[in-house]
């Protein structure tokens, strides 16, 4: 099985400092057909302004990842990281008992537009944590790079979930599949460009729930940037 859930179906909202497209109900969107995915409860497309951003804000038991595509992301939090996110860069921050953080693109002229991704931990009240990797293009192309996953599976960045995060590149014929467990569940996130999923055409902003799947193919992309979740069920 199979759905798709198009661009243009998810929720949005638009405060003009920030652009923002809700893949599963957040904050004022509500869609009790969309509550999440497996453990999957949040990915946001967001564009940021320049020179604004989040403030200081807080979170609980929840495993966050962001995933720059354009500009640069401005981090800082309650356990002393300050950091600066571009593309090619993965964010981890697991909120656990508790962190307050902070988001902003501080170019002038420069939208950043990222992915915020929220993830169940499959522990509630860890201890806060923070990781950030490098994932050059070239790992990435034409291939599916494990990017998170729980500690010692060799990703760029650690889960305290159960769950796993591949990144992949595809233009032309790039091809590459993914053996899943067909009892889990999947989700395919279209960052930007085409390409086929099980050969489906998905477009920028589209993503696909699989459950029952065996094996998730992606073929035919035109300059695609995509993000594969492999989920508890």
């Amino acid at each position: 099985m199979m759905n798709i859930r198009k661009a243009q179906e998810r929720g949005h909202a638009n405060h003009g400092w920030l652009d923002s497209h809700h893949s599963f109900s957040f904050a004022g969107y509500y869609d009790p057909q969309h509550m999440g995915w497996g453990n999957l409860r949040v990915i946001n497309e967001d564009r940021i302004a320049p020179d604004t951003g989040f403030g200081e804000h807080g979170h609980r038991d929840m495993e966050i990842i962001s995933y720059v595509l354009e500009g640069a992301l401005a981090h800082r939090d309650s356990m002393g990281h300050v950091q600066a996110l571009v593309p090619g860069e993965v964010q981890r921050m697991s909120a656990g008992t508790g962190v307050r953080h902070s988001e902003f693109n501080h170019a002038p002229g420069q939208t950043t537009h990222f992915l915020q991704i929220w993830i169940e931990p499959a522990q509630l009240g860890i201890e806060p944590g923070y990781e950030q990797a490098r994932v050059p293009d070239d790992e990435k192309r034409g291939r599916l790079r494990l990017v998170a996953a729980p500690a010692g599976q060799g990703a760029s960045v650690s889960l305290h979930a159960d769950a796993r995060v591949w990144a992949g590149l595809f233009d032309g014929d790039e091809a590459a599949q993914l053996d899943v467990d067909p009892k889990r569940k999947a989700y395919v996130q279209v960052a930007r460009g085409q390409l086929q999923v099980n050969g489906v055409p998905l477009s920028a902003g589209d993503g696909a729930m699989l459950q029952g799947e065996p094996r998730i193919t992606l073929d035919a992309g035109d300059r695609a940037e995509v993000l594969v979740f492999d989920l508890a069920p």
